[in-house]
């Protein structure tokens, strides 16, 4: 009897797993308040040079500042450069003086914003490029706290990969829950802009353990037959968490409070962790027989399945444990070892490029839409419900192999034709930007579900691996 018959007899898909789904929701909001964050953390609203005199009132350009901000070609006043001294207008005292002292009108000189900016705070009230003044020539160290996180998740994600694996998906979940909080504390308080880009790569390593564990803990509980369900359920809560980032950053202006806003949910989920189960499975396959015997009787319990005491003995499930034991641990070289894991694995790292690179290139850039960031953000959160939908009744009757392959066509071809679109057909421009948003979206929950298919577990890697022709019916499919 192996671990799939094991957990038939419990049940693969009832009220325990319905509770594990549940409880592991709150990773899945988690991951897009922190990875969506900078879209409000990092937004750079209206400014200008701080000038001694200036009008109070930052909106209004009255013939004061056209005397002290050039023009930018499109005819708005510059934000980064200011004139070096007060130019000559029309009908003006000051424009007799100048003349008085022979000074040139023609190509007047121009110097950076030595003394500061002077912000719009009608929209944020704080953020990290008014905070340590990231705009013009420094604006390249506001884009690259996002390219330094990014870079966080992907280092977290080998990492967290390797530990789950040996020391168990619950234990190490509770290591990401406390990294994300302390870390996510320690960015909320950060005096400086070198303290706020290591704590929020190290809170990007942290947050890959979402990614990495959440999955799996809830895939190891399910029959074949449900996962696909499950995982599109699951899904929707990160769609959930994308709507909810647009209500939490209409509330919370200021960046500070907004960073602290989606870091605290983690301490209720530290306490949630005392009801989810680890991997039964995970334990077969480290001889942790009495632990996995004990959660698959509570799982039976739950999911009201009577199960005879003679088939489903501590000894019985011993025997399984037998035969799914790992004899030697898989390392990230086994994904290229064999001729078929190495064909899928460049296939997955192509297709993962295209998902990410699409969804967060539009997710992060909600500008040019004609719509305010909080109402674009709550449009780009909605639209992924149907196309989730979309999704479940795809991958169920066309497969997996042809709802990523149309998924990934529709995002190319919706940003593709909007590229094409004029810069002043902004009602077109926005709906393209929305039917690419739904398809990416498409795309990246299959890619989920697909690669999560398309490999051996660790259970049965060591096996899989010796045999290079091995026949894989999720890669048909």
């Amino acid at each position: 009897m192996g671990f799939e018959e094991l957990l038939e007899q419990v049940g693969g898909f009832g009220p325990f797993q319905l509770r594990n789904v549940a409880l592991l929701a709150l990773p899945r909001v988690l991951l897009p308040l922190h990875f969506l964050l900078p879209i409000f953390l990092a937004a750079v609203p209206a400014h200008r040079c701080a000038l001694p005199g200036a009008p109070a009132n930052f909106s209004h350009q009255d013939v004061w500042l056209e005397a002290h901000l050039p023009r930018e070609p499109d005819g708005t006043l510059s934000s980064c450069l200011r004139f070096a001294y007060p130019q000559a207008l029309p009908n003006t005292t000051l424009g007799e003086e100048r003349q008085s002292r022979g000074e040139l009108e023609d190509e007047p000189a121009t110097v950076p914003c030595s003394q500061g900016w002077e912000y719009d705070h009608s929209e944020f009230s704080s953020t990290i490029a008014t905070e340590w003044d990231l705009v013009c020539e420094q604006k390249g160290l506001n884009r690259a706290a996002s390219t330094f996180f990014f870079a966080g998740v992907l280092v977290g994600a080998v990492a967290f990969g390797y530990l789950s694996d040996r020391f168990g998906r619950r234990r190490l979940l509770l290591v990401a829950y406390v990294s994300t909080l302390v870390l996510g504390l320690a960015s909320a308080a950060s005096v400086s802009y070198v303290m706020f880009a290591i704590t929020r790569t190290l809170t990007g390593s942290a947050l890959a353990g979402f990614t990495i564990i959440v999955m799996p803990l809830e895939l190891e509980w399910l029959d074949v037959e449900h996962r696909t369900v499950a995982g599109v359920l699951s899904s929707t809560f990160w769609t959930g968490g994308v709507m909810l980032l647009a209500l939490v950053g209409y509330l919370i202006r200021d960046w500070r409070w907004l960073l602290l806003a989606v870091t605290l949910p983690c301490a209720p989920g530290i306490l949630s962790l005392w009801w989810v189960p680890e991997s039964a499975r995970w334990l077969l396959t480290q001889g942790h027989v009495k632990e996995a015997h004990r959660y698959l009787l509570h799982c039976a319990r739950l999911n009201g399945r009577p199960v005879c005491e003679d088939s489903f003995s501590q000894e019985a499930v011993s025997k399984v444990a037998a035969g799914e034991r790992v004899v030697r641990r898989p390392s990230y070289l086994d994904l290229f070892r064999t001729p078929r894991l190495r064909h899928i694995s460049l296939c997955c790292v192509v297709v993962w490029f295209g998902v990410n690179f699409s969804y967060y290139g539009l997710s992060l850039d909600v500008s040019g839409l004609g719509l305010n960031v909080y109402q674009t953000q709550l449009l780009f959160g909605a639209v992924e419900l149907p196309s989730k939908l979309l999704v479940y009744l795809s991958v169920r009757y066309a497969g997996r192999r042809l709802t990523q392959a149309g998924t990934l066509l529709g995002t190319a071809l919706a940003f593709g034709t909007r590229l094409l679109v004029s810069s002043d057909m902004k009602s077109w421009s926005t709906v393209l930007a929305v039917m690419g948003k739904a398809f990416s979206e498409a795309a990246f929950t299959t890619a989920y579900l697909f690669t999560s298919e398309l490999y051996p577990t660790v259970l049965s890697a060591p096996t899989s691996l010796q045999e290079e022709e091995m026949p894989m019916k999720q890669v048909q499919n």
